[in-house]
């Protein structure tokens, strides 16, 4: 496509970096790199509870972000030494949303001298400090990494949104859930977020481009007689306005899950239990990510403080030869549904690529930003941010491949053949997971949490699945990723939002249905809360009739 016209904001970026590159070249120490990033976004927001709207707005703003390295790429201010961290404070500034070239260069200039003197006191701190500390192998490589600039010029994006039809649907939507007694709160929340991002530095990067993302999110609350909360969760995401869900999609879905959280407020609670499992494919995708995709980043490889769980194995096995994973960013979709890890260009300027993490089983490879590693000196386009964060290596879309793909029907038989093979009543079916979490520090166990919201017993002797609730994943990585024994043949995505080191940032994670020989589940966190004293006041017989008080 042909390039779109140059943005003022990247005039003004440009202007203020040649004449603070020529202002601090005899400052002591002068910086070696400096990076200009501005992130404009457009929101709208439409929320919505139990019929009735909750709020209704739209808004803009810019964010500046200075990047100012002094020392060299070998050693420079943002250098980890022991257990402590480097400079370079990457906070950010607004700054104005019109288009005056003199306003924005104002606060670059302010913004770039605050972050010269922070970056000039930690490299001081770091050189001082760096003899008489302990660093691993991997937290001597390079501190940046040299990469080829980068120029895109991509017209700038926004959206035309009349609010009005949004309003109206999520009351519609939550009375729905209103008419159900069973519902104690629900909210329904449309988002519309339309981003555009400036990239200018001292190595000749000049960057502008935009994407638009849409997500209506569908919340419901409920409580078991025993007090256990029951939640239901689900979201749509679509990038282009055509790909709206219909009224009749959303009410249908709304209706799904009312219909599971009556079930799960009548079904049993489940014991610990260490079995076969079998992990839908929305389901294996979040698995993935937390037990594989957070150990894969490149930081994690170099801190001294972390597990470093895969960080001598590049190489050699860690899964089953019949399974490989690679990160592809330049993905838009997968098949009908939109991937959010979507990007053509990261956080750090660099091109986004698709990078081969694990092949037939044998780790190959990590997800990099533009801090280097021992044998990788380069990003490989994965160093990500939410604003006002630094960028470090973060997942994308995250695909898993099988060569051991059983249609449906197989799978659950080999699945009912484990339950007997292990010696077990049954087995676990995870269908739908509202995310998780992982401890990859040393200072905690090497461990993952999944956090399951539909589940059924399965059992071996043919009786009728069963839901069941109180169930928690728990596990180890290395061992939970060697039990995979097979796979579904149909690929599932689950989209959202990831929040680690550098803030929140969307990702995805796309997989077959996976069968686990064993996984070890707990008891979920509960209330000692018993649902309330009074039903609903839709669905109290009493509560339309008044009384009057006599007097004498």
């Amino acid at each position: 496509a042909a390039a779109a016209p140059k943005s003022p904001v990247l005039t003004a970026m440009e202007q203020e970096l040649e004449r603070n590159l020529a202002g601090l070249k005899s400052a002591t120490p002068p910086p070696y790199f400096i990076g200009y990033t501005v992130t404009e976004q457009q929101r709208a927001q439409v929320q919505g509870s139990n019929g009735a709207l909750l709020e209704s707005h739209e808004s803009r703003a810019r964010f500046l972000e200075a990047q100012v390295r002094v020392g060299s790429y070998e050693l420079d201010n943002t250098r980890n030494v022991g257990d402590g961290r480097g400079g370079g404070s990457f906070s950010g500034t607004q700054i104005p949303i019109d288009d005056d070239v003199d306003a924005i260069r104002r606060a670059i200039w302010l913004e770039t001298d605050s972050q010269y003197r922070s970056a000039a006191e930690a490299l001081l701190r770091i050189e001082t400090g760096k003899e008489v500390k302990v660093q691993t192998a991997e937290g001597k490589a390079p501190d940046f990494s040299r990469e080829k600039p980068q120029t895109h010029f991509g017209p700038r994006v926004a959206f035309q949104l009349d609010r009005k039809p949004w309003e109206e649907r999520v009351r519609r939507v939550t009375r729905e859930f209103h008419d159900s007694p069973e519902i104690l709160n629900s909210i329904a929340t449309f988002t519309a977020i339309a981003e555009n991002q400036y990239q200018a530095t001292s190595e000749g990067t000049r960057l502008q481009f935009g994407n638009v993302r849409y997500r209506l999110e569908l919340f419901v609350q409920s409580k078991a007689p025993d007090g256990m909360d029951i939640n239901r969760y689900y979201n749509f995401d679509w990038t282009d306005p055509a790909g709206a869900p219909s009224d009749q999609r959303i009410l249908e879905q709304a209706r799904q899950l009312i219909k599971e959280t009556q079930a799960l407020r009548r079904a049993p609670l489940v014991e610990p239990f260490a079995g076969p499992a079998l992990l839908s494919g929305r389901a294996a995708a979040v698995f993935f990510h937390e037990v594989f995709g957070h150990r894969a980043e490149g930081h994690r490889q170099k801190d001294i403080t972390e597990g470093q769980t895969f960080t001598n194995k590049v190489g050699e096995r860690i899964l089953p030869d019949f399974i490989s994973i690679y990160d592809d960013p330049t993905r838009a979709r997968q098949g009908s549904d939109v991937l959010l890890g979507h990007y053509p260009f990261d956080d750090e300027g660099v091109r986004a690529e698709r990078v081969t993490l694990v092949e037939n089983g044998v780790l190959r490879n990590f997800l990099l930003s533009r801090s280097p590693l021992v044998g990788f000196p380069n990003s490989n386009g994965h160093g990500r941010r939410q604003v006002g964060f630094s960028p470090v290596a973060r997942q994308g879309n995250l695909i898993i491949e099988s060569q051991r793909k059983l249609p449906e029907g197989e799978l659950r038989r080999a699945f009912i053949e484990e339950i007997k093979r292990k010696g077990k009543p049954f087995g676990l079916y995870i269908e739908d997971l509202e995310g998780g979490f992982t401890f990859t520090g040393r200072g905690l166990p090497q461990s993952f949490a999944l956090l399951p919201l539909v589940v059924y017993r399965v059992y071996a002797d043919g009786r009728p699945d069963e839901v069941v609730r109180g169930v928690d994943v728990a596990g180890t990585p290395l061992a939970s990723l060697d039990k995979i024994v097979a796979t579904g043949s149909t690929m599932e995505v689950f989209n959202g939002y990831c929040g680690a080191e550098s803030g929140s940032v969307p990702v995805s994670a796309v997989s077959p249905a996976v069968l686990i020989s064993e996984l070890e589940i707990t008891k979920k966190e509960t209330s000692t809360d018993k649902p309330p004293i009074l039903p609903h006041p839709a669905h109290d017989p009493l509560a339309g009739r008044t009384s009057t008080g006599g007097g004498r």
